[in-house]
């Protein structure tokens, strides 16, 4: 077994005190890996590939909370709106229109959260100021095209950088952008999620206001 369980009840321990949520990325790790993290307690569970989330989730206890945390198609949406707990990474109205058409089939309401691009770095996806502003505006206006879900907060991913200074201002600018475009159409603004910080950089995040932690190496060792 891999799973770093004097890790997890650090990290747990320092979730708790930021009044924050731990989630555990156990993309590409074993269901063995996830069962003991889930059998020391933990329920919420982030997964980047549709597929293994299908598969992992048939395997494993049904009270596990699956985020599903990477960039997802519209084509494959249909196949974990059945189950799925939380939306990480929505990026595109196209993709939110999908998740509640699916929704909306199975008379479910799927949590969301708007994907937003903070990092310097090119290659992440995320919607940037003017497109979460007109994505939050098209929600806001017809909220009848959105039954299937409901719009949660916000997640970024910093850049990669040793730069401290600058990993806080990019997680502060997705606290300003929440707060400035999302009390539109969230039903109360005190509880949004507020989903940044990884393994790299989850203690600045918790000082800097995260709401929710996404944590796979520290846990579960690296991946090859």
């Amino acid at each position: 077994m891999s799973v770093n369980l004097t890790q997890y009840q650090k990290i747990n321990k320092e979730c708790a005190a930021a009044n924050a949520l731990l989630v555990a990325v156990s993309k590409i790790k074993p269901v063995s890996d996830i069962k003991a993290l889930y059998d020391a307690g933990q329920r919420d569970f982030g997964e980047n590939y549709v597929q293994e989330l299908v598969d992992k989730q048939a395997q494993l206890p049904e009270d596990i909370r699956w985020h599903f945390i990477g960039h997802l198609q519209s084509n494959k949406v249909k196949y974990i709106v059945p189950f799925v707990y939380l939306i990480h990474g929505v990026d595109s109205l196209k993709l939110l229109k999908e998740i509640s058409k699916q929704a909306v089939k199975l008379n479910r309401r799927v949590n969301c959260l708007l994907q937003v691009h903070i990092a310097q770095e090119e290659t992440k996806f995320g919607l940037d100021e003017a497109e979460l502003q007109e994505l939050v505006a098209s929600v806001s206006a017809s909220p009848e095209a959105f039954e299937g879900v409901q719009i949660r907060g916000l997640m970024g991913m910093a850049s990669f950088t040793e730069n401290e200074a600058q990993i806080r201002q990019e997680f502060r600018q997705l606290t300003e952008w929440a707060n400035k475009y999302l009390p539109a159409i969230l039903p109360d603004n005190n509880s949004k999620i507020l989903s940044f910080g990884m393994s790299g950089d989850y203690t600045i995040a918790l000082e800097e206001g995260s709401t929710l932690v996404r944590i796979g190496s520290l846990l579960f060792g690296a991946r090859n």
